[in-house]
């Protein structure tokens, strides 16, 4: 059975699907129990991409029309006597699909891997988290950060919280409100924001052409450097080798800490990852920030840090009894997409469009 999509129609492709197969079932075409055709089949038959075809299928499943069996394909779940007789419901909203600033993460592994966590954990997901993130995450994040960024550290280091800037105000309880906090000028103005909002005080530091200037960090009177050091919003400055040498010296003659804000290294187009401040000094002064708000989507208001085996300790001690702020179900969702290579097949899909819109350029 082939399915005409209408390009000019106004409507994404997978929508116009779904509701094509859903009519099909509904009206008896596939009557209960039959199998539908598979994915690749259903993409070739109707002029779409795999994706497009595994999106629609993933809302017939998740509206109880069809179920997914392992191994074998989709089968017709919905039977009309198990409906209410003689009511038509009304078209159901369209489903934006889920857009970062690099790209799209594809809504359809999200849902799948959504309906395999339910499946997995099932009554497990209704206990509190423990009070740094469950160990599945911050195993899967350590896994994922060696990989990807040369930074090894253990489950032990990483704390997970709901986005950048909760964590913020952990970190000035950590680090403590006598503290001066310097941050770029120009910066993303919500952190420092964030940070007056703690009780502390904020420095501007002007960035220059490779960062901080190293006039600007001698004046400082800060001992605390929050720092973009990738591509740094609204300038676009990335630090250089040398200048993250630089930041590392500075905190050490201060005895001062560098707060690295990694948001946006993920997406970089170099072949090679960029080096992180963490990994140039991993033992005491840096503290590494990230979060996947960008690299999924920015309802996913999740983000962790990486703390130096120096501050652990001092971590439990003056914030440790805070409760975890991210729910078990969404903790568990990131670590399957980290361990599956989901989320990395997602960057190096982003990074490939990146390099093909530069070279076009």
């Amino acid at each position: 059975m082939s399915y005409h999509i209408d390009r000019g129609a106004g409507q994404s492709a997978y929508m116009q699907l779904y509701r094509r197969l859903r009519g099909d079932i509904v009206s008896g075409a596939y009557p209960h129990g039959s199998k539908l055709p598979s994915k690749r089949l259903l993409a070739e038959s109707a002029g779409v991409s795999l994706v497009t075809a595994e999106h629609a299928y993933a809302i017939l499943c998740d509206e109880g029309y069809i179920e997914s069996r392992e191994r074998s394909g989709y089968y017709v779940s919905y039977r009309a006597r198990d409906c209410f007789p003689g009511v038509d419901a009304p078209p159901l909203p369209e489903q934006p699909a889920v857009h970062t600033e690099g790209g799209e993460f594809p809504f359809s592994v999200l849902a799948r891997t959504m309906r395999r966590v339910l499946s997995d954990h099932a009554e497990g997901l209704l206990v509190k988290s423990p009070n740094n993130g469950c160990a599945a995450l911050r195993q899967a994040i350590c896994d994922y950060l060696a990989r990807s960024r040369g930074i090894r550290v253990k489950p032990s280091q990483v704390v997970i919280g709901s986005g950048a800037e909760y964590l913020y105000g952990l970190i000035v309880q950590l680090l403590g409100r006598e503290r001066v906090y310097g941050v770029e000028s120009p910066s993303y103005d919500k952190i420092r924001r964030v940070y007056e909002a703690n009780g502390v005080v904020c420095e501007a530091l002007r960035l220059g052409a490779d960062g901080v200037r190293t006039d600007e960090l001698a004046r400082a009177r800060a001992t605390a450097l929050h720092v973009t050091p990738f591509h740094s919003f609204p300038s676009g400055v990335t630090a250089s080798a040398g200048k993250r040498a630089e930041y590392i010296r500075w905190a050490q003659e201060r005895d001062g800490f560098i707060i690295e804000d990694d948001f946006d290294s993920e997406f970089t187009l170099s072949s090679k990852a960029e080096d992180t401040v963490f990994s140039l000094e991993p033992d005491r002064s840096v503290i590494y920030l990230n979060t996947f708000s960008k690299t999924i989507a920015p309802s996913i208001r999740v983000g962790y840090m990486v703390l130096p085996p120096a501050l652990t300790d001092a971590f439990e001690r003056r914030v440790g009894f805070y409760s975890c702020t991210v729910p078990l179900f969404e903790q568990y969702v990131l670590a399957e997409l980290l361990r599956s290579g989901d989320f990395e097949r997602h960057l190096n899909r982003v990074r490939r469009k990146r390099r093909r819109q530069q070279e076009g350029a």
